[in-house]
């Protein structure tokens, strides 16, 4: 990258004039969260800065948003950056002066900092057009939360058919990092996900009785542990596997009574898309063995999630190496592999990607709640950090 390119750029993350712009914007989308696929205000909203900023764009998926801004010889490279506009069903628990102004909604993940990230790269990214050669395509995604994922939709809507598409980026908020750092992963990063339903149908009674009852608390009990066998005794210990089931419930039932109907809710995640399969086949055969030696009804619904994340290891490797004309080596961190999930991963089985992460934690402060959580929050060192990252990483993938 030029000098030039790397003067403006650490100017414009390093100007709290700027800082405070973006910051606000995130402040604004966070008192306004909404939840997947009905990010209506908020698209307004992003909508409104990217006119501001003079920037074509057009709404793709209902609530997305892809914009162009393109730079000399704009059909020789194009550069895809994806940032989300949902939050989360959470009631948010911080004392914040910008909380959530709608109950039960919050952005427990970062994507109200994500997308105040991404406006404001594009601004600067904007004032460079006429010094860079290509295309950078911005994404503003609805739905990375809930199935079947926003980005499998904008895909099938074509947002990945652009001339000479190179590669897409897309960055994350990590709690666990310091604010200050940033975190690579280069191949396989985050799991693939599928959601498990169960019901087991049986025959109620009376607790003293069982012989007179199909007892489903028996049945589901058989159905959990003999499931984590398939993790057990079939999974290749070298592929990461993650079988769990956060929930049981029988509809009745009491210290002597024996329902008729107990529900399973649970989640599957791994690495590899052979053995997701597989593993699916299992669980299949699992509940008819059960059904057919209990002769009870065992409804099984396995939901497809997202498939596993894979960066790119020639391209995360050029983004590290330009991290480091930014930003101290003790800064830059490698990652472990990460058993959580992202739509992000959509984008990444079609087109070379790197998904990587920017520390937005405070242990002094008492910034250490992760993604999720209600009391999850941001230290302010990490919007000059982002912007910095993510403007000149886009910039040095054009300029190879």
């Amino acid at each position: 990258m030029s000098n030039n390119f790397q003067n403006q750029i650490e100017a414009f993350s390093n100007n709290a004039a700027v800082i405070d712009k973006y910051k606000s914007i995130r402040e604004h989308i966070h008192q306004h969260p909404e939840l997947s696929f009905l990010e209506e205000e908020t698209s307004s909203y992003v909508q409104s800065k990217l006119k501001e900023l003079n920037i074509d764009f057009q709404v793709i998926g209902k609530t997305g948003i892809q914009a162009w801004i393109k730079g000399k010889n704009s059909s020789l490279k194009t550069i895809i950056v994806r940032a989300e506009l949902d939050a989360l069903p959470i009631l948010e628990e911080t004392e914040s002066s910008f909380k959530s102004q709608n109950d039960g909604i919050m952005h427990a993940c970062g994507h109200d900092f994500h997308t105040s990230i991404l406006l404001g790269c594009a601004d600067i990214w904007n004032q460079l057009k006429d010094e860079f050669h290509g295309t950078i395509k911005l994404v503003f995604q609805p739905g990375e939360e809930k199935l079947p994922g926003g980005a499998s939709i904008l895909i099938k809507e074509g947002v990945l058919n652009e001339p000479n598409l190179d590669a897409i980026i897309g960055i994350h908020v990590l709690p666990e990092l310091e604010a200050g750092k940033i975190g690579f992963k280069k191949g396989q990063y985050m799991a693939s996900t599928d959601e498990i339903f169960i019901k087991v149908v049986g025959k109620g009674g009376h607790g003293a009785m069982p012989h007179h009852t199909i007892d489903p608390i028996i049945i589901s009990a058989q159905f959990i542990l003999q499931a984590q066998q398939i993790v057990s005794r079939f999974a290749n210990p070298i592929v990461p596997t993650v079988l769990t089931f956060g929930k049981i419930e029988s509809q009745g039932g009491a210290t002597n009574v024996i329902p008729s109907i107990v529900e399973i809710q649970g989640t599957f995640r791994t690495y590899n898309e052979g053995w997701r399969q597989k593993v699916h086949h299992h669980l299949e055969v699992l509940a008819k063995s059960l059904s057919d030696f209990y002769e009870c009804q065992i409804e099984l619904n396995i939901v497809i999630g997202y498939p596993f994340l894979n960066n790119d290891e020639k391209l995360t490797q050029v983004l590290i190496d330009n991290s480091k004309n930014y930003f101290q080596a003790d800064d830059i961190v490698s990652l472990d592999m990460r058993p959580t999930a992202d739509d992000f991963a959509f984008y990444s089985q079609h087109k070379k990607s790197c998904f990587y992460r920017i520390g937005v934690g405070n242990k002094a402060k008492g910034i250490v709640y992760g993604v999720h959580h209600p009391k999850f929050a941001i230290d302010d060192a990490a919007y000059s950090v982002a912007i910095k990252s993510l403007a000149s990483n886009v910039i040095c993938l054009l300029d190879k």
